[in-house]
């Protein structure tokens, strides 16, 4: 199969590569939403047809390039009458968004969207850092607030903090009613619940929030907000943006690169209760951990082995990448904690791909170590996956890092993801350990045959709309489906009309 799409250039960059520069690369989604079209790529083809998964063989110069797009592009401008948030909300809506990184990405998408839903003014999100990295930092601290707010006027109000309401001459600040939303709540309890006690109080506070919105609505432009959130208005902080920048270059100085997320943490083995490959004292830690975080289950290793619930080990991800073809020269970026175990499972991985970087190796300046601290630490990880040639997660089931980015690249013009069926891969695995390894790296290629490396493909569950987000945030320019049309370039203006007529309307009535 031929892949289409943006074929990069991995040489060094030019010597205009400086901050402004960087900004227009890591920005250019941005852009897209204001023009309501993407130059990143762009494709001949004319079908609304998706690619099937299956091919007939791996080439590895295909895999460096971007994927098929099938002539779709991303587009989150609304397609129907969208209008402007009105002049008087029903109240405040506060959130705390738990979990890490992506988990808070996909919070902050779902409390944009339920402001929405209930003509609320969103408080800027707070994040529930201090627990989950022991940093403190916020929002505000993570994400560009000025540019989040701009991106999304047209869709909520936002305030970074609930106004003092002034009565009889004295200042009093709204108490926010506190709400514990339930798990993928449908749209139905934000219209009701929650709208009545942000009625009755004039401020409500949903926590925990995380995953308390239903990912499945039948709203496409309840969908392409969503993705307007998390592909246009989170935008890390300039010094976030511009150390990932300088990382990726220097990685690609030297040709192309794949990035890894390899979960092979401890948090992530406790969970998954993969215990048995560990020395007993290391076992003892992974169920302490598991006893003090998770709810009580009985696991059997072997049996959550051979249904591919077990983190693929950093050996195993050698062996894969080895059987598509990847040699020892290639260069290779680990975005990942501290790794269970240590060397006794990376040396075989090591010796298989000696070229390995994370971030401090890459750049050992003080700058780096002083920027890449709890969040922002995820977050230059973050960009530098986002912006690499090739992205493989080696577990993404809870692993909302790569629910996200496999998302992201995806939106970010089909960009190439190795994405391991590990249920499918585990008895070849389990036949190697026992010394059956004839035809091993023929067994691997066949499995990997029938994956999706970044092609446009239909969501089914248990797949993620943060993962998958086609069709609702892509379009075509002439498709045979009206529905799947991009919409016209002047889309910002017709809302900005919109926005300014309200605004007048509002100044009429006052006055």
């Amino acid at each position: 199969m031929r892949r289409a799409g943006l074929h990069r250039q991995h040489g060094r960059h030019g010597g205009g590569s400086g901050f402004k520069g960087m900004i227009a690369k890591l920005s250019i989604a941005a852009a897209v939403l204001l023009i309501g079209t993407l130059s990143l790529f762009y494709s001949s083809t004319r079908t609304t047809n998706v690619q099937s998964n299956y091919r007939s063989e791996i080439r590895l110069e295909e895999l460096w390039s971007n994927a098929d797009s099938g002539g779709w592009r991303p587009s989150s401008t609304p397609r129907s009458h969208w209008p402007p948030p009105p002049s008087k909300s029903n109240g405040y809506l506060r959130v705390r968004c738990n979990g890490g990184l992506n988990q808070q990405r996909t919070a902050i998408s779902n409390a944009v969207l339920a402001a929405r839903i209930m003509n609320a003014t969103l408080v800027l999100p707070e994040l529930d850092a201090n627990s989950f990295w022991h940093d403190e930092s916020g929002f505000q601290g993570i994400y560009d607030v000025q540019h989040f707010i701009m991106t999304l006027r047209f869709d909520v109000k936002i305030v970074e903090s609930i106004p003092e309401n002034e009565k009889n001459g004295k200042k009093k600040k709204i108490k926010a009613f506190q709400l514990r939303p339930p798990r993928d709540a449908p749209i139905s309890w934000y219209t009701t619940d929650a709208l009545k006690k942000m009625k009755e109080h004039g401020a409500i506070y949903l926590t925990p929030f995380s995953h308390r919105l239903a990912e499945e609505i039948d709203n496409p432009e309840y969908q392409r907000l969503r993705c307007r959130v998390n592909y246009h208005a989170l935008r890390f902080k300039p010094h976030i943006m511009k150390l990932s920048q300088s990382i990726v270059d220097k990685l690609r100085a030297q040709g192309p690169f794949m990035s890894i997320h390899l979960r092979f943490e401890m948090d992530m083995l406790a969970f998954a209760g993969c215990f048995d490959i560990f020395t007993p004292a290391e076992q003892k830690i992974l169920k302490k951990y598991r006893e003090e975080n998770f709810a009580p289950k009985k696991l059997v290793y072997n049996e959550r082995r051979a249904i591919g619930k077990c983190p693929l080990t950093p050996e195993e991800v050698g062996l894969i990448l080895r059987a598509l073809g990847f040699d020892n020269s290639t260069r290779i970026y680990l975005a990942a904690g501290e790794l269970f175990g240590g060397d006794r499972f990376m040396n075989p991985f090591r010796s298989l791909f000696p070229r390995l970087e994370n971030h401090s190796s890459v750049d050992h300046s003080e700058e780096l170590v002083e920027n890449t601290r709890g969040l922002a630490g995820s977050a230059v990880d973050y960009m530098v996956c986002l912006l690499s040639d090739i992205f493989m997660p080696t577990y993404d089931g809870p692993s909302n890092f790569a629910n996200n980015l496999l998302g992201h690249r995806l939106y970010y013009g089909f960009r190439t993801t190795i994405r391991p069926d590990r249920k499918a891969l585990a008895p070849i695995f389990i036949d190697r350990e026992n010394g059956r390894v004839s035809g091993f790296e023929e067994a691997v290629r066949k499995i990997m045959l029938k994956t999706n490396f970044g092609e446009p493909h239909k969501r089914v569950s248990p797949e993620s709309f943060y993962t998958n987000s086609w069709p609702e945030c892509f379009c075509q320019t002439s498709a045979k489906n009206p529905a799947d049309n991009c919409p016209p370039n002047d889309v910002l203006s017709t809302l900005n009309s919109e926005l300014e007529k309200s605004a007048t309307d509002t100044n009429s009535t006052i006055s």
